[in-house]
């Protein structure tokens, strides 16, 4: 089971940090990643941390603005978000994968988050 927090309203340029905490003893065998949907549109991609954080991928959007973390001692997985756009106004979902490679592929996906809401005001 993943928990996602941490989003809320923000002006343009600041900042957020959102967490995913994962339930049980295997969070160390996933990979993780961040996605987002915004209203009227698909879910995206945002980034993805292989099973032990050395490896780590990122939307374009996303690159030198997000930073995609993980903590495997305590079962989170985190996104620090700054520079915000109104365009990162979306719902933000933590998601968990078993596949061998991180990948950005949503249908790699196993399980997700409720998700948090993030809006970014102009």
């Amino acid at each position: 089971q993943l928990q996602a927090s941490g989003g809320g309203l923000v002006q343009a340029g600041g900042s957020l940090r959102l967490s995913c905490a994962a339930s049980g003893r295997t969070f160390s065998s996933y990979n993780m990643g961040w996605f987002r949907q915004a209203p009227g549109k698909g879910r995206e991609f945002v980034a993805a941390i292989s099973r032990g954080g050395s490896n780590r991928y990122y939307a374009d959007s996303a690159k030198g603005r997000f930073t995609i973390s993980r903590d495997n001692a305590k079962n989170t997985v985190s996104l620090q978000m700054n520079s915000l756009k109104p365009d990162d106004t979306a719902v933000y979902f933590c998601a968990a994968d078993l596949t061998l490679v991180v990948t950005r592929d949503i249908e790699a996906y196993d399980y997700w988050g409720q998700g948090t809401q993030v809006t970014v005001s102009s």
